[in-house]
């Protein structure tokens, strides 16, 4: 089965038709059929795009391909991930079982609830910059594992070639080259972060010059030599270790190995004729698309969009604002807090369809009560990679190493940027992360804990159970309603996949009480949400957002976000 035929209609023939004609028209090239035939990998950055097309023309599969484009994002895009972060991983495999594996970082031993509370204040920076605010990485760990059990090539095949990229050295997009002006400050004040990153005198390196990393290409290579004992119980985890004893960090050697990926139970959920496969707890995603689409299920969207857009767009941001305010109270580490699998309920979905009022905007004072929240519980800056193959796997990969550049520290002699994941932890109740989300003790910080995470890798399956489309996004909390976008645009609204990622995106997350909408929106729109009661700030961009369909003549269909210079990359060889 493939998705339905879609056709993708304008309501508004505005500015906004032209923005995203030229989109398309500058950022996507339409493959032949005989190249969709095969396999396909879409990624932020066409280098590692070339990486996993490699891959598979080398004889891998979608699995090894994905790997590859994501051990090359860690050396091409290491501001948003690489193997100092984390990362969840969705596989559908040929035979029909989702394969869910959980590299999310986890807190040190040492770690406490109040560990960035200093003389009675929360200190917010200690979170995000420099060795307090570094997490166990699994990054590495969960490629290694999903290799095992579904690829056909061995990490050595796939690290090598990042190694020569980071060695020879690769001319920085314009995208890098604006993280690197901004962060760069940040990363002075940490010798080796200075030493990999900037030039000797401090300087950024500006688009089109050449970036080379020595040491990180030493490590990838050590990688491959060793596998991932280097990393978890050898060299990488005793230079960590030491460096942060000096520095006043609480990251040990033996909480590199003590690290564990986990396997967890999929959330697999239905929308009309559909069904949804997300990534349980600590995900925050997998739960709140599933529940935005419980909540928009009573709701003819299709219709209320067609009618008057400013009443569809109203509609479902009051879904977003239900879902987030559930967030903050209940999400948490699985293996710590009781999430309630209640979140997911039809009933409960129908229960908050009820509060919308598609007349105006309805308060929303705090989270809701689930069904049975204690008793059915679920057990124990960011980027987003989509490969499907004709063999049946389909992949979805969302890693990252949080904000930009992470903590902004690389340790002497690495190369490797280390994570700020201790930041999506609740430092205290009701104070805001640097993605102005706010926490509650289910999201606490415990020694081992994983911190609650937006990343939602998502596969949609037809009603026989098939593979019809994988997506998922980066860009913080902003990462759930990107994939909640990419589902009612093309399952409801029934538009092209591509014209669904292209088009403007709004955004709403409880707390700040605002809606925020991407510029390109019909102005007519933004008119109507004020006149309801909304309050709106508008940004240029609003996340990244890949994905792959099976579309109606059964071929795959990569799509890769066109508000950054991604690419779309097709390979002809399954052995």
């Amino acid at each position: 089965m493939v998705l339905r035929e879609r056709v993708f209609k304008m309501r508004n023939p505005s500015s906004f038709n032209a923005l995203v004609t030229g989109l398309l028209c500058a950022f996507m090239a339409t493959p032949t059929l005989a190249e969709q035939h095969k396999c396909v990998v879409a990624a932020v950055q066409p280098l590692a795009v070339d990486a996993g097309v490699q891959a598979f023309e080398s004889g891998g599969n979608a699995v090894d391909a994905a790997i590859a484009t994501a051990l090359t994002l860690g050396v091409v895009d290491n501001h948003n991930s690489g193997l100092g972060g984390g990362c969840f991983i969705l596989i559908c495999k040929p035979d029909g079982t989702i394969l869910a594996i959980d590299g999310r970082e986890m807190a040190p031993a040492a770690a406490t609830a109040d560990m960035y509370i200093f003389d009675g204040k929360v200190d917010t920076q200690a979170s995000m910059r420099g060795p307090l605010a570094v997490g166990v990485p699994g990054a590495l760990a969960a490629y290694d594992r999903v290799l095992k059990e579904c690829g056909k090539k061995k990490l050595a095949d796939l690290v090598l070639p990042a190694a020569e990229i980071a060695e020879h050295g690769f001319p920085i997009d314009r995208i890098y080259a604006r993280k690197l002006k901004d962060k760069a400050p940040e990363l002075a004040m940490f010798p080796g972060s200075k030493a990999a990153l900037l030039k000797k005198d401090g300087a950024p390196y500006a688009e089109g010059e050449t970036l080379r990393q020595p040491d990180l290409a030493r490590s990838y290579r050590k990688i491959a030599e060793y596998g991932p004992e280097w990393f978890y119980h050898g060299e990488f985890a005793e230079t960590i270790g030491k460096w942060m004893a000096e520095n006043g960090g609480i990251l040990t050697a033996n909480d590199f190995a003590n690290y564990k990926t986990v396997q967890r139970n999929p959330i697999v959920t239905t929308y009309r004729d559909w069904q949804i496969v997300g990534f349980p707890p600590p995900s925050s995603g997998g739960v709140h698309v599933a529940q935005m689409l419980n909540i928009l299920e009573p709701f003819d969207l299709k219709q209320e969009f067609a009618e008057d857009e400013t009443r569809g767009t109203h509609i479902v941001i009051e879904a977003m604002k239900l879902a987030f305010a559930d967030r903050a109270f209940w999400l948490g580490d699985p293996d710590f807090a009781k999430v309630p699998r209640g979140l997911v309920a039809k009933t409960y979905g129908q229960e908050l369809s009820s509060k919308i009022d598609p007349t105006k905007v309805t308060e929303v004072a705090k989270h809701g009560e689930p069904p049975e929240a204690k008793a059915s519980v679920f057990q124990r800056h960011t980027t987003h990679i989509a490969a499907a193959d004709t063999e049946g796997y389909w992949v979805a990969i969302t890693a990252t190493v949080n904000t930009s550049f992470g903590s902004k520290v690389i340790v002497p002699g690495t190369g490797v940027v280390l994570n700020n994941e201790m930041d999506d932890f609740s430092s205290a109740p009701g104070v805001a992360n640097a993605f102005g989300l706010i926490g509650d003790e289910n999201n606490a910080v415990a020694p081992g804990k994983r911190p609650l995470s937006s990343m939602s890798p998502t596969i949609v399956l037809d009603k026989q159970g098939e593979p019809a489309l994988t997506v998922g996004a980066a860009g913080g909390p902003k990462i759930i309603t990107q994939v909640l976008h990419a589902l009612i645009r093309t399952l409801d609204l029934e538009q092209d996949l591509a014209a669904a990622i292209a088009g403007p995106r709004f955004h709403h997350q409880w707390r700040p009480d605002s809606v925020l909408l991407e510029s390109a929106m019909d102005e007519n729109v933004i008119d109507g949400l004020k006149s309801l009661g909304h309050k709106i700030t508008t940004v240029e961009g609003s996340g990244i957002t890949q994905a792959i369909e099976l579309d109606k003549d059964g071929t795959l269909q990569g799509v890769h976000d066109p508000r950054v210079p991604g690419k779309v990359g097709y390979g002809q060889r399954i052995d």
